[in-house]
């Protein structure tokens, strides 16, 4: 029996303890999207974002609102309950919240007191997108991460929504490291040459990405008829992959006939925004919204893509929850060993593990001054 060396073991089990796993806590003090536009209506939506308990819905004027979904009074869902208005009934007792989650009814008296309720979760909608502020700081609207793409002309796009089993740091690993390409999505979109293709590594402080030229090759069949590149054996596919924030994981691909002068030559682009949102520390919301820049009025052409990233998207899905059992059932014994291809996700996973670091100190002392003041009082 061959084993890895105890030096091996050693030093992928301290390298471990500085990277994010399923256990990392989550960094709240950031944008994430918390539905797409369209499953958002007049009607009470629940949903759990970073192991937090949310009900969604729209005002009579169209507005967006995310409240805690729990009655202050005795902790029932109040996406259980009746949606009047702009106000939910609580379905228990009868309390009655705004959209700013401040009681303003309480059936069994007279007088509502003033300045209870539940939270009320900043929102920002932009595109196809509802986004949701979940931390304790106050939110900025210059940090979200969104894509003018998705409103542009020159674009068209779709969007989907697919749960998954396994941490979103995990998801945003595989979307970073796509050597595995050539595996996992062997039959899809995956060429042999994928993986053992030249590629570039840039890391900054907060932003990671993977530039990889796979030059020249052959399209796999859903890019090859998507842009008529079907009998070249001379295509250039050149794909960048981009962790742009906890929330947002950015793809963008070229395809072109590589053979050609660059002014001779069609480009066709892709665009992909992954966006994960946790669920729980074992479960993730995956949404994205696919994007071209040619077909613009195409509808099979969309309806062509769209279906086929939800296929690839499920191969991705099967291979994350598989990883998550065996993570699941992880021993003092467990280590991993890391190689060349994965220096960005590596920086990308140090990162998330800093990140949740520091917002674990912020909360720390945010709880620690409120318990001197009360004690105080």
């Amino acid at each position: 029996m061959t084993l890895p060396s105890q030096k091996i073991i050693s030093a992928g089990q301290r390298a471990l303890q500085q990277m994010a796993d399923r256990d990392t806590p989550f960094i709240f003090n950031d944008w994430y999207v918390a539905a797409l536009k369209q499953e958002v209506g007049r009607q009470l939506t629940k949903r759990t974002l970073l192991g937090r308990r949310v009900v969604l819905y729209r005002t009579e004027a169209g507005q967006p609102v995310a409240l805690d979904d729990r009655c202050a009074h005795r902790s029932y869902p109040l996406s259980e309950g009746i949606l009047d208005g702009d106000t939910i009934i609580c379905g228990y007792h009868g309390f009655r919240y705004d959209a700013n989650g401040n009681w303003c009814e309480v059936p069994s008296q007279a007088k509502c007191p003033q300045g209870i309720g539940v939270r009320n979760y900043p929102l920002i909608e932009q595109g196809p997108l509802i986004w949701i502020w979940l931390g304790d700081d106050a939110p900025d609207a210059t940090k979200l991460p969104h894509q003018d793409w998705m409103e542009s002309p020159n674009w068209a796009w779709s969007s989907g929504y697919m749960p998954m089993k396994g941490s979103y740091v995990g998801l945003h690993e595989n979307l970073i490291d796509l050597t595995h390409l050539s595996f996992v999505h062997e039959r899809t979109f995956g060429t042999p040459d994928y993986a053992r293709a030249p590629f570039e590594v840039d890391i900054g402080e907060e932003k990671f990405a993977v530039l990889r030229n796979v030059v020249p090759t052959k399209l796999p069949p859903m890019w090859a008829n998507a842009t008529g590149l079907v009998e070249t054996t001379t295509a250039a596919r050149i794909a960048r992959s981009s962790f742009e924030s906890p929330g947002l994981h950015l793809t963008s691909v070229a395809f072109y006939e590589s053979t050609l002068p660059e002014n001779d030559r069609a480009e066709f682009h892709i665009r992909v925004a992954h966006l994960p949102t946790p669920e729980t520390a074992s479960s993730t919301h995956y949404f994205f919204v696919v994007g071209r820049d040619f077909g613009l009025d195409q509808e099979d052409l969309q309806n062509f893509i769209h279906e086929q990233t939800c296929e690839v998207f499920s191969e991705d899905k099967k291979a994350l929850a598989l990883v998550d059992d065996v993570l699941r059932d992880r021993d003092h014994s467990f280590f991993e060993v890391s190689v060349a291809s994965d220096a960005a996700a590596v920086a990308m996973r140090r990162y998330l593990k800093s990140r949740a670091r520091t917002d674990v100190r912020e909360q720390e002392s945010v709880a620690a001054v409120t318990m001197v003041r009360s004690t105080d009082a």
